[in-house]
């Protein structure tokens, strides 16, 4: 998932906007259609002052094995989400980074070189070719037989849980730190990414009717068109702006298949995509076109919310960030 170029008119210029408390979902949906949610700072911010890795350190990887890491001289940090490295810069590691995922596409490392020239399956021959002293990964990214490849190189691979959720991010970046000798640098870590979180929710209006918003995964080029329910992600964001994933309320569990029926019942009010994703089906005329959408108040009303791929379903360490700019996307007047 690389950073688009959006298509669509900001809705809101972070500089003098009206704060999301001070307006609610019904003036949201009168005032606001087509919204881009931006952050104002699109990199990562490094602790400071930056650690010093107190190495070596014996971790307990999450695939069970015990994994001594002696060096973070030359760090890879790599999963389906680009988390895991934006964890690594913001721990004020990131001049240690050697290469990125496909999904690491923020500025501080968008000039590194690829170890994922396939989508999102890890080459050997690209990792071994960099040196890493440690490798960190998830589930979400292999295959297997890569990983164990790296393994038998030489090389200690840590692998962090995959879960996707808000409140699995103090353990993402306590994980990361400990793999790399940071332990302190990971709570003063934890402390600003849980601040940022909870000012971000705090900020969602609690008056009036909170909006449904369903997210669709859209992929022109590629045919794929899915919506999002419980466990899929997405919920959790919509959940913490105070709002109903649409989604989750019409009893759907994770990804499903998109359906005119299906989207239709759902009823929402705004419809969530990624900007990549939008821009694979021509934009939002193109997306009124798949199955359902023109059929819904989102639709009717054009109330249509894009997000960089990299930062909606990240769960990193500029969550809180991300959602901030998504309430204020949902939220703020245009």
């Amino acid at each position: 998932m690389r950073i688009a170029n959006a298509v669509l008119v900001a809705c809101l210029a972070l500089a003098g906007c009206t704060t999301v408390s001070e307006v609610g979902p019904e003036r949201a949906a009168a005032d606001c259609s087509v919204a881009t949610a931006k952050s104002a700072e699109e990199d990562v911010t490094p602790l400071d002052p930056k650690p010093a890795p107190q190495l070596p350190v014996t971790v307990r990887s999450a695939d069970g094995r015990d994994v001594t890491v002696k060096s973070a001289d030359r760090i890879l940090a790599v999963n389906l989400y680009g988390s895991l490295a934006e964890i690594v810069f913001s721990l004020g590691l990131g001049d240690r980074v050697i290469g990125r995922d496909t999904s690491t596409a923020f500025p501080a490392a968008a000039a590194l070189p690829l170890v994922t020239p396939q989508g999102h399956d890890l080459s050997a021959e690209a990792v071994l070719k960099l040196d890493p002293t440690v490798l960190i990964a998830d589930d979400s990214i292999g295959p297997a037989t890569v990983l164990q490849q790296i393994r038998d190189s030489g090389i200690p691979v840590v692998v962090v849980d995959d879960e996707q959720t808000l409140e699995a991010i103090p353990a993402h970046i306590r994980a990361v730190a400990g793999a790399l000798g940071v332990v302190e640098a990971g709570e003063r870590l934890v402390t600003r990414v849980q601040s940022e979180i909870d000012t971000a929710r705090r900020s969602a209006p609690t008056d009036g009717t909170p909006p449904r918003i369903a997210f669709l995964y859209v992929r022109g080029t590629a045919g794929v068109y899915l919506i999002g329910g419980d466990g899929a992600g997405s919920d959790a964001m919509i959940e913490a702006i105070g709002a109903v994933d649409a989604g989750t309320a019409a009893g759907l569990q994770k990804f499903r298949p998109l359906t005119s029926e299906g989207l239709i019942n759902a009823a929402p009010d705004v419809i969530l995509v990624m900007t990549e994703g939008l821009n694979s089906v021509g934009g939002v005329d193109g997306l009124l076109k798949l199955p359902g959408v023109a059929q819904t108040p989102a639709g009717i009303n054009r109330r249509i919310v894009d997000m960089d791929d990299g930062v909606l379903l990240n769960f990193g360490a500029r969550t809180g960030k991300a959602v901030e700019a998504l309430a204020k996307a949902v939220y703020g007047p245009c």
